[in-house]
């Protein structure tokens, strides 16, 4: 591409932007609380983000969506992955050494959410590869702050990977 010449799809390693013929971010919410997804949901369109949050609930799952295995064939790569720790059938600690261990899914961004802020938990997931730690909000002020968090940062000011 010529110098001064941007290309405005994210995933070439470019910023996700707002505005006429920006694609909604595609974010894989890995979480087993009904009520964490619903609020993280509210907060993510009251905070005007452009997104397809895409939602399962166990460590299982959320293999087999990123991997394309039945029943998600047709399942859109994520541009980032938020990812609870404490999941049901498979931990989202062997989810995230999954996730890095793999050369197909190891450059998808993951950013922990969850409840614990115990400093082994903290430590372990930056050693696994996580991009970020994030303790759970516990009301929507707070679920809201974050989400425009992530707004800013993660889909305005970071160069994601390629999808």
């Amino acid at each position: 591409m010529p110098d001064g010449e941007q290309n405005s799809s994210p995933g070439n390693g470019e910023r996700i932007s707002e505005g006429p013929g920006a694609r909604p971010a595609e974010i894989l919410l890995v979480e087993d609380s009904p009520e964490d997804v619903e609020l993280t949901q509210r907060a993510l369109t009251a905070g005007g983000i452009p997104v397809n949050l895409h939602t399962v609930d166990d460590g299982i799952r959320a293999l087999a969506y990123l991997r394309r295995e039945d029943p998600y064939r047709e399942a859109v790569r994520p541009d980032i992955i938020l990812l609870d720790l404490n999941l049901p059938r498979k931990d989202g600690r062997e989810v995230l050494r999954d996730i890095k261990g793999d050369p197909a899914l190891k450059t998808i961004p993951v950013l922990i959410l969850t409840t614990s802020g115990d400093s082994a938990d903290v430590l372990e997931t930056y050693r696994l590869g996580c991009n970020c730690y994030l303790t759970k909000p516990m009301g929507h002020a707070d679920h809201k702050r974050l989400a425009m968090v992530l707004k800013e940062f993660w889909l305005k000011v970071a160069t994601l990977p390629p999808r």
